[in-house]
C-alpha cells in the first residue's frame, strides 16, 4: 500500500469520524429536546420570557441577546480586521508584516477568560464611566471584547484569501500604473471575496458560540434588550448558568432547544456562504 492511500484512508476516516460525531451530538440534543415538541411547548419557549416562578421558560431573551452581542462584535470586528489584513499583506513592509501577522497568530492562542477578565478591569469600568449608564456590564461591553476576541480569527483569514490572488492579475495591474490601493479595490477584493466570506462566517459561528465573554461582561440579565448599554444574556451563557445551578427541572429541558438553536445558527450561515460560493463559480 502506498503512502498515497495509506494517507487519504487516513484522512478520509478522520473526516467521515469528525461528521459522525457532529451528527450524534445534534441527533442527541434533538432526542433529548422532542418532549418540548411533543408537550406542544415550543413556540412558547421560542417566544415567552423567561420566568421560572410563573412557569414561564421561554428562551427568546437569550436568543435577542445572542444575536444583539454577536452581530454588533462582527459588526465591530470585520472592518478592523480587513484593515489589520490589508496593512499586513498590502501597505506594511515586508519584515513589519511577517511580525504583525505573527503577532496575530499568538493572540488566537489567548484563552477566552483572559480577554474576560480584561473586559471586567478595563473594558467595564471605561464603558460605565463613558456613558454613566448601569454597571458597565452590558451588551456593548461584550461586544466590543468579542470582538477583539473574533478579530484574530478574521485577519488570518482575511491574509490568506489576499495572499492567493493571483501574482499575475497584480504584475499586470502595476504595470498598468495601479496603486496599490487601486490593485487591493479592483483586483484583490473581487478575487478574495470568498475567503473572506469563510473568514466571515468562522467568526459568526465563534460569537455565537462563545459562552465567558457573555458570561463574564454582557451582564445576564433575562430581558429583552432595548439598546447596546441594556445588560442582556446569551444562549451559551444560558445554557452554563441553568446547567450549574439546577440538573433535573422544568427549565433543564429547554436547554436542549437552546443547543439546536446555536446549531442552526451556524448552519444557516454555512449554507449561505457556501451557496453564494456556488453561484459565483457557475457565473460566466
Amino acid at each position: 500500500m502506498s503512502r498515497e492511500t495509506i494517507a487519504h484512508t487516513v484522512f478520509s476516516s478522520a473526516a467521515w469520524l469528525s461528521a459522525a460525531c457532529t451528527l450524534m451530538v445534534f441527533g442527541f440534543m434533538a432526542v433529548l429536546g422532542y418532549p418540548i415538541l411533543r408537550d406542544g411547548l415550543l413556540w412558547d419557549m421560542l417566544s415567552g420570557p423567561w420566568s421560572p416562578m410563573h412557569q414561564s421558560y421561554g428562551i427568546r431573551p437569550m436568543i435577542a441577546g445572542t444575536l444583539w452581542i454577536a452581530f454588533f462584535g462582527l459588526m465591530l470586528a470585520a472592518p478592523l480586521s480587513l484593515g489589520c489584513a490589508v496593512l499586513i499583506q498590502v501597505v506594511a513592509p515586508r519584515g513589519f508584516g511577517r511580525l504583525l501577522h505573527n503577532v496575530v497568530h499568538w493572540m488566537t492562542g489567548i484563552p477566552t477568560v483572559v480577554y474576560g477578565f480584561v473586559g471586567i478591569f478595563l473594558l467595564v469600568p471605561l464603558v460605565r464611566q463613558i456613558f454613566g449608564h448601569g454597571s458597565g456590564l452590558c451588551a456593548l461591553t461584550a461586544a466590543l471584547m468579542l470582538a477583539v476576541l473574533v478579530a484574530p480569527t478574521m485577519i488570518l483569514f482575511f491574509v490568506q484569501g489576499l495572499s492567493q490572488v493571483p501574482r499575475s492579475y497584480l504584475t499586470a495591474a502595476a504595470a498598468l500604473g495601479a496603486t496599490p490601493i487601486q490593485r487591493l479595490i479592483y483586483i484583490m477584493l473581487p478575487n478574495a471575496w470568498r475567503t473572506l466570506s469563510a473568514g466571515l462566517v468562522l467568526a459568526f459561528g465563534r460569537a455565537v458560540g462563545d459562552t465567558m465573554i457573555a458570561l463574564m461582561l454582557a451582564g445576564n440579565a433575562v430581558a429583552l434588550p432595548h439598546s447596546v448599554l441594556d445588560s442582556a444574556r446569551t444562549l451559551p451563557a444560558h445554557i452554563a448558568l441553568v446547567i450549574a445551578a439546577d440538573f433535573d427541572s422544568p427549565e433543564f429541558r429547554g436547554l436542549f432547544l437552546c443547543g439546536l438553536i446555536l446549531y442552526l445558527f451556524t448552519l444557516t450561515a454555512s449554507l449561505a456562504v457556501r451557496c453564494t460560493v456556488t453561484s459565483g463559480r457557475q457565473r460566466p
